[in-house]
């Protein structure tokens, strides 16, 4: 029987399978950290990992749920360190991960004392969490930690447990029959939730009846891919993936043409224009204006989530249920399309895109190297079963447009937060998830700059612990704030501001050599498939610093009228960078043939012609 809450505690952790946290020490959480300190001396503990920073160890712990569709668990002390966590806390709430956090306090009698760290952490983490309760009494903290797992797993999200530092120490009871004492189980409930027949009736029928159909695959579909094809063979639909769930579905499938919108590809948004019929698997896709127009298709929605169903486009149907079990209901209730002549289209057209990108990644360009060509590179060289992450900015674009996630490889990233830095934690908890895997995490410099740089540090404590210490870091040098320039130029019409924009120069090879890992510079593209052959040959960790062009232009598959017009405006303004990316622009532009020319300046023949100059 456990003396103390917190041996308690560490103990329903177990009971509830959880094997590591990531951590962060201080006195808030003191009496705890002592409690894992005894049982990890006794043989009886929990993995300890810590990071540099709480943010890191609530984003690894967001990176562990999604790599090994556990809870990940995170720790850390009262007020700075759960003000620290936030972000990683909102990572795991708005991608839908179950993430349990334990949060030291202040003792009891300073509640509401204006003591030093003593703040009101059940206001302030109200919004993130799925559940949050403060443990006042030893009696209550049974049920505390199992709601908090449960609430977790049921309801997709963050749940927070705090702990003030005098219960902490508090002895634990065992608890009999009482009037206002909960004895709960650590047992989770089943999410294989199943819609009713005659739902599933309706949604085939739909199906069925289309001639034209697509499914939107989101992360919720994950470990439903086989029934997800399955049902688009019977159904003769093109598949689309959002950037999260690139791995739910093969890229070697041939009608699946990747990802959608800004850095999706143009056979998914001839889908998106085309279809009659759309089907979303698990997603909450939020950007609307990709999607089709109103009354153009019907439209059936899967999910776990109800409150985020019919949301993004008007349904006919919303299917409450998990993607699989759904799926396996719905299958024998689809009839078999003989016309495959739609979902042709889409393997044509993917065709004609992977030679579109292929001859993007092939330019050349004066102010660097070219980013498409690091990310093809790297995709040709991707061995079996690697883990990929990308951070947020151009990163992703490059990551959309040019990773090809085979069977078996699995990627993610921070997705609707789109947090910067997560990319580095989330390649490190992927290691503590799967230690046999090669990982590769590609980051941008500015978020490299945050806490990617430290996390070099985690990276050199811990690497003696995983099987395969492969863990290959591809940072895109380019002294600038890529994504946010382009973004003040499309969306704004606003010239990039080097004082907002400009990244300080670092020599990140020196860095990674400096910590006794192989660090490579990169600063041409005829180096850049030498740079992955040594780094993929390499036992060990590889950081790829690599000198790349800030100005080639994260183009959309179709440029609308409005974004050339917000750039020309950003130009004329007097953009600093104006002659490398106009230049930059135009040969990208160039290569993707007249066509695309057209359909980027809105030639057509219905076009005015104010849009025509």
């Amino acid at each position: 029987m456990a003396t103390t809450v917190s041996d308690f505690v560490i103990q329903r952790l177990k009971d509830w399978g959880v094997q590591r946290v990531f951590g962060f020490p201080g006195d808030g959480i003191g009496e705890f950290d002592g409690a894992l300190g005894r049982a990890a001396r006794e043989g009886e503990g929990l993995e300890y990992i810590r990071p540099t920073h709480e943010e890191i160890c609530s984003l690894m712990a967001t990176a562990y749920a999604k790599f090994s569709g556990e809870v990940g668990v995170c720790v850390a002390t009262s007020s700075p360190g759960a003000f620290h966590m936030l972000n990683g806390l909102y990572d795991a709430k708005m991608d839908n991960q179950p993430v349990v956090a334990i949060i030291g306090q202040q003792g009891l009698p300073s509640f509401g004392t204006f003591t030093q760290q003593e703040s009101n952490l059940e206001r302030v983490l109200d919004d993130v969490a799925v559940y949050v309760q403060t443990v006042v009494s030893p009696k209550q903290a049974q049920a505390v930690i199992d709601t908090a797992f449960r609430t977790a797993r049921v309801h997709l999200g963050p749940a927070v447990v705090i702990l003030p530092h005098d219960v902490q120490g508090m002895k634990m009871p065992e608890l009999g029959p009482e009037n206002w004492v909960s004895r709960s189980s650590a047992v989770a409930p089943s999410t294989a939730v199943l819609p009713p027949h005659e739902e599933l009736m309706r949604a085939a029928r739909i199906i069925n009846e289309g001639s034209k159909v697509t499914f939107l695959v989101g992360h919720g579909a994950n470990g439903a891919g086989e029934e997800v094809v399955k049902a688009a063979e019977l159904a003769g639909a093109g598949i689309i993936t959002t950037l999260r769930a690139k791995q739910v579905v093969s890229s070697d499938v041939p009608h699946h043409s990747q990802q959608l919108g800004l850095l999706g590809s143009r056979p998914s948004s001839d889908q998106m224009s085309g279809c009659d019929t759309l089907v979303l698997f698990g997603t909450n896709y939020p950007y609307g204006q990709f999607l089709p127009e109103s009354g153009q298709a019907r439209a059936i929605q899967v999910d776990l989530k109800p409150e985020q169903m019919g949301l993004r486009y008007p349904t006919e149907v919303n299917l409450w249920g998990d993607v699989k079990a759904t799926l396996t209901a719905l299958l024998p209730l689809l009839e078999a399309k003989t016309d495959l002549s739609w979902q042709e289209s889409v393997v044509e057209g993917m065709k004609e895109w992977e030679e579109e990108m292929a001859a993007q990644s092939e330019l050349t360009y004066d102010d660097g190297v070219n980013p498409r060509r690091v990310f093809r590179e790297l995709d040709k060289r991707l061995p079996p079963r690697a883990v990929v992450t990308c951070d947020a900015g151009t990163t992703a674009d490059w990551y959309g447009h040019h990773i090809r996630l085979r069977e078996g490889m699995i990627g993610d990233l921070s997705g609707r937060l789109a947090s910067m830095l997560a990319a580095m934690p989330y390649a490190t908890a992927a290691k503590f998830a799967h230690p046999e895997r090669s990982v590769v995490c590609t980051i941008g410099d500015g978020a490299f700059q945050m806490l990617g740089m430290n996390e070099l540090i985690t990276v050199k404590k811990y690497m003696a612990r995983w099987d395969n210490p492969q863990l290959i870091v591809v940072v895109l040098h380019n002294d600038d704030l890529t994504q946010v320039s382009w973004e003040m130029r499309t969306e704004d019409g606003n010239p990039m501001w080097p004082d907002s924009q400009d990244v300080e120069s670092v020599d990140y090879a020196g860095w990674a050599r400096l910590l006794g890992f192989q660090g490579i510079a990169v600063t041409s593209d005829d180096d850049v498939a030498e740079a992955m052959d040594r780094a993929f040959a390499h036992r060990g960790v590889t950081l790829i610093d690599a000198y790349t062009s800030k100005n080639v232009p994260p183009l959309p598959p179709k440029v609308s009228f409005e974004i050339a017009k917000s750039t020309a405006q950003a130009f004329l303004k007097g953009d600093p960078e104006q002659k490398g990316a106009i230049l930059n622009s135009a040969e990208a532009v160039l290569s993707e043939g007249v066509e695309r020319v057209k359909g980027a300046l809105h030639l057509g023949k219905d076009e005015g012609d104010d849009q025509k100059k």
